[in-house]
């Protein structure tokens, strides 16, 4: 089971820092993503990190601002963002997937996901 949390209303160039608790003792062995669903448009993915950590994606419009990170021994990943533009306002998604070693980039090949937690950035 994954809780997503720390989403809320900011102001653009604000920062906020997104966690994500995993249930389970398997956490290590799952590479995460934080995907995110603006109104209207499809879900994207925003970062994402392999199971030790050491591999990372960023979609473009999040590279340079939004940082992703995990703490197995507190089965969490993070997802800090930096500098909020309006256009980051959506509902962000953690996620897991069994695949191993790198960094998932697609949502076929998640296993489980969050609940969602909603991101304003008012301008």
């Amino acid at each position: 089971q994954l809780q997503a949390s720390g989403g809320g209303l900011v102001q653009a160039e604000d920062p906020l820092r997104l966690s994500c608790a995993a249930s389970g003792h398997t956490f290590s062995s799952y590479a995460m993503g934080w995907f995110r669903q603006a109104p209207g448009k499809e879900r994207e993915i925003a970062a994402a990190i392999s199971q030790s950590g050491d591999s990372t994606y960023y979609a473009d419009s999040v590279k340079g601002r939004f940082t992703i990170s995990r703490d197995n021994s507190r089965n969490t990943v993070y997802l800090q963002m930096n500098s909020l533009k309006p256009e980051d306002t959506a509902v962000y998604y953690c996620a897991a997937s069994r695949f191993t070693g790198v960094a998932v980039t697609t949502p076929l090949l998640y296993n489980y996901w969050g609940q969602g937690t909603l991101v304003t950035v008012s301008s």
